[in-house]
């Protein structure tokens, strides 16, 4: 269940795989495509949004250019250093950034909202026709607080 092939990949990164390469490539890709559906939703591969492969695309190109998760390198007396990779190096894994966008293509990214709640036979009237506002797609929930409710 792999959002993206590797051919894709492979058009991705700027040395050709070697045959552990390939191999070690297939998994990131079946990992990122995991990834992606945890923190978005189980897409089928056919009808996932563009930006669902390339977030797949650019997961799995991260981890082939560091698969050892190396923070730091030095040759002679130059040094150069990775701060920004973290627990996360040598791992299949999506920025923030992107954890942000997959949410948002599902609709899952959390929110806050205010509804009123009232007590049953309270003279409080709700402003939305007895409807309040849910956190998933579809028509909002009915919750009246009078009797003008269809029960």
């Amino acid at each position: 269940m792999a959002y993206a092939t590797l051919d894709d990949l492979k058009g991705r990164l700027d040395w050709e795989l070697d045959a552990d390469e390939l191999r070690i490539a297939a998994g990131a890709l079946e990992d990122a495509s995991a990834l992606a559906a945890a923190y978005g939703r189980d897409w089928p591969p056919d009808r996932a949004p563009q930006l669902v492969r390339t977030l797949v695309l650019k997961a799995a190109a991260r981890y082939m250019s560091n698969p050892s998760g190396y923070t730091q390198s030095r040759a002679g007396d130059e040094t150069l250093a990775w701060a920004d990779l973290g627990h996360d190096a040598g791992t299949v894994h999506f920025t923030a950034e992107e954890k942000r966008l997959l949410e948002g293509l599902a609709g899952t990214r959390p929110g806050l909202t205010s509804v009123i709640v009232s007590s049953w036979n309270s003279t409080i009237r709700p402003t939305a026709g007895g409807l309040v506002p849910v956190d998933y797609p579809g028509d909002r929930f009915p919750l009246f607080s009078d009797n003008r409710g269809p029960w």
